[in-house]
């Protein structure tokens, strides 16, 4: 296996600010990424000139400045999670906790997440962020394997549905899917909403191995398995996000 090689250091750029050099043997060309709680990274291959990676940059000027203030905006509305934070699913409760070490620890033991990080750093720092989300998104997908199946099981035998085979994914934009084949996704952030809203979109993602579509046909056995309340739980379920801010 190829080993890939990584040099990174700040540089401070006229007009833009802060910048994170990154040199990478998996770069092909000059990139440049902006996203919440980095700021701005300049990636660049091993062997490229930084001069010329540089001016490339300044040539994006506008584009960096623009696009920085709509992160900022969105940054606002993020959730920071520090030893305060409270965060609770059906199986486990979050603790987050500061060691003398070097990396992010997740531990998940007797109903606790436990993720530690190093106490040189503090707690908004955009990789202990980053090191927390990924632990809690792990733990909500063995919570969801656990679960999901088997309530999706239930629900097809109670109602009368047939599906072909079910699989949890880390989905970006939408709670479940079911395929032409009847293969159901569910998103493992599913784990996060009330039981009410969990059933509904099972039975959601059932009516659609009968009907495929969102036609009148489809709220109608919605309606049918979910008591008249498909509208209703609809609405509510757009209230949560598919993912953690």
């Amino acid at each position: 296996m190829r080993k890939i090689r990584i040099t990174e250091k700040d540089i401070d750029i006229p007009g833009i600010g802060l910048v994170k050099l990154r040199r990478s043997s998996r770069a092909r060309r000059v990139n440049i990424r902006l996203k919440p709680f980095h700021g701005v990274e300049l990636i660049i291959p091993l062997h490229t000139d930084e001069k010329d990676a540089i001016s490339f940059l300044l040539s994006k000027r506008e584009w960096i400045k623009k696009t920085s203030e709509k992160i900022s905006a969105k940054e606002e509305n993020f959730s920071v999670f520090d030893e305060n934070s409270i965060f609770k699913t059906r199986t486990f409760q979050l603790k987050i906790k500061s060691e003398n070490r070097k990396d992010i620890g997740i531990h998940l033991k007797n109903g606790i997440l436990q993720i530690s990080y190093p106490d040189s750093l503090p707690v908004t720092h955009p990789g202990v962020q980053d090191g927390i989300r990924y632990g809690i998104e792990e733990a909500l997908r063995l919570e969801a394997k656990s679960f999901l199946p088997g309530r999706l099981a239930w629900l097809a035998r109670e109602y009368g549905f047939k599906f072909n085979r079910v699989f949890i994914k880390n989905l970006k934009s939408r709670w479940g899917s079911c395929s032409g084949k009847n293969n159901i996704n569910l998103n493992l952030h599913l784990m996060r909403l009330p039981d009410e809203l969990i059933d509904y979109v099972l039975l959601h993602e059932l009516c659609h191995t009968v009907e495929k579509n969102h036609g009148k046909d489809f709220w109608a056995l919605l309606d049918k398995v979910t008591g008249g309340r498909a509208r209703e739980l609809d609405r509510k379920v757009n209230d949560y996000n598919t993912k953690i801010y």
